[in-house]
């Protein structure tokens, strides 16, 4: 008998010692992310074409020491390598692993592979040909620390490649894996099984596949093992053919039904097409179905539901993921009682918004991600019903209740504010209570949600069920659609960092302030084109702005310069370093019919503009950024240690009765009187005047002076 090590996922190694026991293999020992086994040849060939859990089957030739390269070498040279394979076999060499003195596997395999050569050519022999892209045989060495496993690779390439799928949904899963998940859902051959967001259908056809004793690896076209010398045809035929004649008469004695519902059309005629290469396509009934609408197919009547919804790895989706979850759990509390759910996701918080107790899980790491499947018994008492209330009507618990309590009372009472304002966004929640970190904007009937970054004490999964409990009790609370809610995380911020793309989805909207039009833009930047707690600000440079030449400096999307053109300026001077915020600023003023000479538009580092440009102005607005040093700029930049520079230059530009508004973000920033005094300039603090009743708990949200020339 020959030692060999079959490969598989972390998690799935019990499950894959099963497996192979019933294959017929002995001596199984399990190990890290793998099952090592004797057995014979034939039962080795048995194996491969049977294995639907291991991804490679090794037949060990050598396990040695490797602590250098010189052992790695040396190890490798032992082994005759001409009883396996002749000068003519095609080979490439596989290096998993690393340790203190291997640190790259490509180096390793190269090693590797100057031993096998050397150890032909020191026989006389021709060295075997090196083929990366078709080899007939692939070396395979798996280092792990100090210890070293060498051999060859019996199938050649992965076992999950069962030949049946041609093409897959956007985040597929292996065969194997999906062969473990079906397995461990507690799925048996005799219970219907429905996948309500089956994709490209990898789970329903390995279900099948199983349920009519086809083997995984019937398909394949060749083996390495076909490629060692002591190849047994006669051995490897018979345990084919009668792989085959399984599978022609396997599907007919199917009594299973399998269902598969998908919202991409597209995906489901590929789901189709797989499972006829597979030659299921006649037990799996696929339909277009959106799984927050599931109803229980004709013929199914308790069984097993087994999914792998997205996951939201990215949190932009988040949102619509938390109505998915949650409306798939309704779905499946109405409709399946007495089933049982496998739902295999990398988010538990996800998983919690389906509103249902799992009875077992197992921790299954899908690739890099650590992924978690959980099993759910569904029962009538699943479903609430309240006297009154109409029948299949879910009652939920609130979630989250003291920050939804704040969340509707901040509404009712900011909500009819702004309706008497006249302004259409406006900020409805401000980290209000400590555990639930956020800022909670509304632009019209969006909901943009800011997550603070939580202190270092918080730990990453504490903040990711929080922010969870803050997207999924906001869409409760509002009744906000979840694709009209956008999440972001907001860190600590220098400079115009808060400027920086997010994305490129290029969605625009216009919302009114004080009678002024405004383009936003909700998805691409961290802020939106406005920033709200300047809103009283800009209405009070429009109300100082009849008949006043206006400069605007750090302008960002121009919104102060629209408010003063609308307010009855004779002239504005609009001036930032970016011209795609220049554009948005004349785009904001065309929609306010503000056009023509009278209205300028400057792409300019504004630090070194003011030195250079003699214009003199009766209204000066500048919300200069607390820090930068932007490529761009010739200079860095801080608020606090500059702003008496700003000022220099600002005085030479101002006019004897004009006045400065300058604003500034920077938390306890304290204004230079005494500099100020000596230039001869005046500072009047109006900071608590310019806050907004929407920021009137973050008073350190900005500050705000007016400065003028001083009198005599």
């Amino acid at each position: 008998m020959n030692q060999y090590l079959a490969i598989t996922s972390r998690g799935l190694e019990n499950l894959l010692a099963d497996e192979l026991e019933q294959l017929g293999a002995q001596n199984i020992q399990v190990v890290h992310a793998g099952v090592r086994f004797k057995a014979e040849q034939a039962t080795a060939y048995r194996c491969c074409l049977w294995t639907r859990i291991s991804s490679r089957i090794i037949q060990v030739l050598s396990e040695f020491n490797v602590r250098d390269d010189m052992d790695l070498y040396l190890g490798a040279t032992a082994i005759n390598w001409m009883n396996y394979f002749d000068s003519n076999t095609r080979i490439v060499v596989d290096f998993n692993g690393t340790n203190r003195e291997i640190r790259n596997s490509q180096y390793g395999a190269m090693k590797i592979k100057d031993a096998i050569v050397d150890r032909f050519t020191k026989a006389d022999l021709r060295r075997p040909n090196i083929d990366r892209e078709r080899p007939d045989l692939r070396v395979h060495m798996r280092l792990s620390g100090e210890k070293g496993i060498l051999g060859l690779d019996m199938a050649g390439s992965g076992l999950h490649q069962r030949g049946y799928r041609s093409e897959a949904g956007k985040a597929p899963l292996r065969e194997t894996h999906a062969a473990a998940l079906v397995i461990k859902s507690g799925w048996s051959p005799e219970q219907p099984l429905l996948d309500p967001m089956c994709g490209s259908g990898t789970l329903l056809i390995e279900a099948a596949m199983m349920a009519a004793e086809i083997a995984p690896g019937l398909k394949r076209k060749r083996w390495g093992f076909e490629s060692i010398k002591d190849f047994d045809k006669d051995a490897w035929m018979e345990i084919h053919a009668e792989a085959t004649v399984k599978s022609r008469r396997g599907p007919a004695k199917v009594t299973t039904k399998f269902f598969g519902r998908e919202m991409d059309r597209r995906v489901l005629a590929v789901a189709r097409d797989n499972a006829g290469r597979a030659g299921v396509k006649e037990l799996i009934d696929f339909e277009y179905g959106d799984a927050t609408q599931l109803v229980r197919p004709e013929g199914f009547e308790t069984g097993v539901i087994l999914c792998n919804p997205p996951y939201g790895e990215r949190l932009g989706t988040t949102p619509e993921l938390i109505s998915l979850y949650k409306e798939f759990g309704n779905r499946l509390k109405l409709a399946f009682a007495g089933s049982v759910a496998a739902i295999y996701s990398s988010s538990n918080e996800l998983l919690s918004c389906m509103r249902m107790r799992a009875d077992k899980q197992f921790k299954l790491r899908n690739g890099a991600l650590d992924c978690v499947l959980k099993t759910y018994l569904i029962t009538a008492g699943s479903v609430q019903k309240e006297e009154g209330q109409a029948e299949g009507v879910i009652v939920q618990e609130e979630v989250a209740p003291d920050f939804a309590n704040r969340l509707k009372k901040n509404i009712a009472k900011l909500g009819k504010w702004a309706k008497r304002e006249g302004i259409e966004c406006y900020r409805i929640y401000d980290a209000d209570i400590p555990n639930y970190n956020a800022a909670i904007d509304k632009y019209k009937d969006y909901i943009i949600i800011q997550e603070y970054a939580a202190p270092k004490s918080v730990s990453e999964e504490l903040a990711r069920r929080r922010i969870m409990d803050i997207l999924r009790a906001t869409i409760e609370v509002t009744g906000v659609e979840s694709n009209k809610v956008i999440l972001k995380v907001r860190e600590r911020q220098k400079g115009k960092s808060q400027y920086q793309k997010l994305s490129s989805a290029e969605r625009h909207m216009v919302v009114e302030e004080y009678g002024v039009e405004l383009k936003v833009n909700l998805y691409d930047y961290l802020d939106t084109g406005l920033f709200l707690d300047h809103r009283i600000t800009r209405r009070m440079l429009g109300k100082m702005a009849p008949g006043k030449d206006f400069l605007n400096l750090f302008s960002y999307t121009g919104s102060a310069s629209v408010h003063v053109a609308v307010g009855g300026a004779k002239t504005t001077t609009t001036v930032d370093m970016s011209n795609t915020y220049l554009r948005w600023a004349q785009e904001n003023m065309e929609l306010n019919n503000q056009v023509g000479s009278q209205h300028e538009f400057i792409q300019a580092d504004c630090l070194q503009w003011l030195q250079e440009v003699d214009d003199t102005f009766d209204l000066i607005f500048i919300d200069p950024p607390t820090f930068s040093n932007s490529k761009r700029m010739k200079q860095s930049f801080d608020i606090q240690r500059d702003h008496i520079m700003l000022m220099e230059n600002l005085k030479r530009m101002l006019r004897p009765e004009g006045q400065i508004v300058f604003s500034n973000n920077k938390r306890h920033f304290k204004m230079d009187l005494d500099k100020l005094n000596e230039l001869g300039l005046h500072a009047k603090n109006i900071s608590d005047k310019t806050l907004p009743m929407d920021f009137a708990k973050n008073k350190q949200i900005h500050n705000c002076w007016i400065i003028t020339h001083k009198e005599g």
